[in-house]
């Protein structure tokens, strides 16, 4: 496994696919498990947007890593059986539940320069960041507008769902940068090979 592996990514286009991106791997292949560590779900909540930049998360323990990968896998289940035109209702049910947390409660101070920013009141619980992913993703599924623009990533081991928001609604790749950049590399060495023979 690479350092690259291991890197949070935040180009699917919302929280809760973001939250299902910390995990790939195909069927048969060892999933590759981006959010394995306390730390790792500190710099997620982080970097996702989930809390504000600056919140003390030192409370996030094993418990909490552990009540993140249960909703990861259940919402990957839903969104997954979505995508496919599947029906997940039992699964729908255990979503909704969680999503009726309440959220944390956000307050906007006075920064260092004299702007507004975003902090939370207190201490962010883990039962309301985990349903504030649920809620996102039953934004997601429940509006017709959005859901239609689920793409499941064509790179060859990627697993990513994405939101297609380009232009055209011709976007092949979970971020061009990555997979994209790996299909044209691979398009590139074919060619070398069948060049050189």
């Amino acid at each position: 496994m690479t350092a690259a592996s291991h890197d949070l990514r935040f180009d699917s286009g919302r929280l809760c696919l973001d939250l299902v991106a910390t995990v790939s791997g195909r069927p048969g292949e060892e999933p590759v498990d981006r959010l394995g560590t306390p730390e790792r779900l500190r710099r997620w909540l982080l970097g996702s947007g989930a809390v504000p930049q600056g919140t003390e998360l030192q409370m996030v323990d094993a418990g909490w890593l552990g009540r993140f990968h249960a909703a990861r896998d259940l919402l990957q289940r839903v969104v997954r059986a979505e995508v496919g035109g599947r029906a997940a209702d039992p699964d729908l049910d255990r979503v909704n539940a969680i999503a009726s947390a309440a959220p944390p409660v956000l307050r906007a101070v006075r920064g260092a320069d004299g702007g507004l920013i975003r902090t939370v009141a207190g201490p962010p619980e883990c039962g309301a960041l985990v349903g504030l992913v649920a809620r996102d993703a039953v934004e997601l599924l429940t509006d017709p507008a959005v859901r239609v623009l689920l793409r499941q990533c064509e790179g060859e081991s990627c697993t990513v769902l994405y939101l297609d928001t380009s232009r055209g609604r011709r976007r092949r790749w979970c971020s061009s940068e990555v997979c994209g950049n790996r299909e044209r590399v691979a398009r590139h060495r074919r060619r070398v090979l069948n060049g050189s023979r």
